[in-house]
């Protein structure tokens, strides 16, 4: 490194706020400061403005019915159709521009102008109606990152029938559990797709869910793999490109759904084992996907904007599909990899696109400081104008080294809290009004009054750890869980409600995350409730364990659990792994516990620290934290088929029983 280098390190890691650049607020969608004020003051009309960049077939009456909370009403009376909204409303002005740009694993790629979506959607939509699909009927989609699946929603959207995507990574029995808590008869699926160069089928898998749903199924297949798979056909099954073939060039008339009509199912992991079917509604999710969409993501229709995630999860729906299409922007999608065939294959997309806009997860940035900023380096990322960041709390090494070696120093990042739940974004910082401080994800955004509380429900001093709250209702939040309102309320709107109570001011959403908030108002994430240490009576947030950790030089990603101890009730284990070029020694480990000490103190002293090359992660990503409990208590490990790597669980066990 450098002398230059060393010393811009030093401030980087020494700065814990930083102003967006002035270039950026020049050109920002938002970026006055008197928002906030506005938006409280005006409140609930102030959400005139997310409805006002949507396009009404029928205007309506009231913004907000709050007359039998929780079940809060938005837009009553308005109507409008979603696939109208994403796709036709462009057409005269946006025609001949990009909807999506598709790059396949193996480096084939797609490209759909608007017009040519709306060819599309409007074929499967006519075949979907063919095959007998009729309005509020559930479609249900398992299937990859191809575009035939937004093309897929958007058909059914513009029909009136309710899509629920389900993760082509889920198995056969959560496929078929979604489908008769849906009761749903049909199903898009695939036949297969790649990972790191591998065709890899899917249809059996398909094929095996639908035996144990409970009633007939009709279901359209994709076909990915070519020649590489001659997928097996069942009774019911229908071809896709036939499909479509047969209705080209009709024109399906978008019906004019209520609002409150439910646009899509989403379903999400609960307390109790039994997935929860979210239930989102036409005009107050579109609506909200698309004003995050603009205010956040600052996105603009000539725009090139890419979110990584995959729409099998909300953060697909609201931001590869409906908020970007709704804008009338470029939006991509990858199918592979981040690191194949190189680990350089995001940069490479983002210096060929042209991308505007990078919205990615902490787990992936932490992949990329492991391995090493030569990668971006090699490739021309100065078309980015923003940087995001969804799915968990990022620590703060994290995010300078996006900030700088991703972003140049150029781009703001947005650190976004939300949920399934919620629809879109409801903390973070708008990137053309206020400072961002690492770490920290930032203020409520303007018209959410979200409060962090304590076991009473009053609000907890600043700098203090709490349970984070929302205490008013918004647009795009899920109207109940679908055939299930008992269940809702018991859920999100029991714990510090009087659940008799029809004054909407007594409900209060608790989304089960605890969180601090600082002297200026910006709330920090810690993470679940239920992910905390009861260390000698001190209850330890995991993410703050994890992050002071990860703020430890040479450390690329940690997790950490809490595991039994004969006198201290639980004590902390760290599963560590290392940036390229350090080594998982006894130094190492000595600098670690020093920074978990300095940082929270020796009451979070970890007992044990275990150097690993990878950690238990699902295929969306997510750490299971739930084994490596399991290899720090000595018990049973238990089922591992929904990781996208079991084998490390074994050898992390091996290396603890070594230690």
């Amino acid at each position: 490194m450098s002398e230059e280098e060393v010393e811009l390190e030093a401030r980087l890691a020494e700065q814990d706020e930083f102003e967006p650049p002035a270039s950026f607020v020049e050109q920002a969608n938002v970026s006055d400061p008197g928002l906030y004020e506005e938006f409280g003051e005006n409140w609930p009309e102030c959400w005139e403005h997310a409805a006002d960049l949507l396009e009404w077939s029928d205007g309506y009456d009231q913004v907000l019915d709050d007359s039998n909370p929780p079940f809060y009403e938005w837009f009553t009376g308005g109507e409008l159709n979603a696939s109208a909204n994403c796709v036709d409303r462009h057409l005269d002005e946006r025609g001949d521009e990009v909807a999506i740009e598709w790059v396949g694993e193996l480096g084939e790629t797609r490209t759909y102008t608007y017009e040519d979506l709306h060819e599309e959607v409007n074929a499967f939509a006519a075949s979907l109606r063919d095959l007998g699909v009729e309005e509020d009927d559930v479609v249900t989609m398992y299937m990859p990152m191809v575009p035939e699946l937004p093309i897929a929603m958007l058909a059914c959207a513009r029909i009136g029938a309710p899509h629920s995507v389900v993760f082509a990574g889920f198995s056969a029995d959560a496929l078929a559990t979604r489908m008769n808590g849906a009761d749903s008869e049909f199903l898009v699926t695939c036949d297969g797709y790649y990972r790191r160069g591998e065709p890899l089928e899917h249809k059996s898998k398909s094929d095996e869910g639908v035996s144990g749903v409970d009633h007939d199924v009709t279901s359209v297949v994709v076909d990915r793999l070519g020649d590489d798979y001659d997928h097996p056909t069942i009774e019911g099954d229908h071809d896709y490109d036939s499909l479509v073939a047969d209705h080209a060039g009709e024109t399906v008339e978008p019906v004019p759904r209520d609002a409150e009509d439910m646009l899509f199912l989403m379903y999400t992991s609960g307390t109790t084992g039994q997935p929860k079917g979210v239930k989102h509604t036409t005009g107050g999710y579109l609506s909200w996907a698309a004003w995050t969409s603009q205010a956040v993501l600052d996105v603009k229709p000539e725009d090139t904007y890419w979110c990584s995630a995959d729409i099998g999860w909300i953060t697909g729906h609201s931001y590869i599909v409906y908020g970007p299409l709704a804008l009338g922007t470029t939006t991509v999608m990858y199918e592979g990899t981040p690191d194949y065939p190189d680990k350089d294959r995001l940069w490479e997309i983002i210096d060929d696109y042209d991308v505007t806009q990078l919205y990615t997860a902490p787990t992936a940035i932490r992949s990329f400081m492991k391995w090493g900023k030569e990668y971006p380096e090699k490739h021309d990322l100065s078309s980015l104008r923003l940087l995001g960041t969804v799915g968990e709390p990022i620590n703060p090494r994290a995010w300078k080294w996006y900030y700088k070696h991703i972003g140049g120093e150029d781009c703001p990042v947005v650190d976004t809290w939300w949920q399934t739940e919620t629809g879109g974004m409801m903390v973070t910082t708008l990137p053309g009004v206020g400072n961002m401080k690492p770490g920290s994800a930032g203020p409520p955004l303007p018209g959410l009054d979200v409060q962090i509380v304590d076991t009473k429900g009053e609000q907890v001093e600043a700098g203090r750890a709490g349970y984070l709250t929302v205490q008013k209702p918004w647009p795009g939040m899920l109207r109940t869980l679908y055939k299930n309102d008992e269940r809702f309320i018991e859920e999100y709107w029991a714990e510090y409600s009087d659940t008799d109570s029809d004054d909407p001011d007594d409900w209060v959403y608790f989304p089960e995350d605890g969180a601090k908030i600082d002297d200026d108002g910006y709330i920090t994430v810690l993470g679940r409730v239920d992910d905390v240490i009861n260390v000698s009576g001190h209850r330890l947030g995991t993410m703050e364990i994890e992050s002071a950790i990860v703020g430890v030089e040479g450390v690329a990603e940690a997790a950490v659990v809490g595991g039994t101890h004969d006198i201290k009730g639980e004590a902390v284990y760290a599963y560590v792994i290392t940036e390229d070029g350090y080594e998982g020694d006894d130094d190492m480990r000595e600098r670690i516990v020093a920074g978990v000490e300095d940082a929270i103190g020796p009451i979070a002293r970890p007992e044990q620290v275990v150097f690993t090359e990878e950690l238990p992660k699902t295929r969306s990503g997510k750490i299971m934290r739930r084994l490596l409990e399991d290899i720090a208590n000595g018990e049973e490990l238990g089922n591992t088929s929904t990781l996208r790597n079991p084998d490390v669980v074994t050898e992390i066990e091996r290396k603890v029983k070594g230690d």
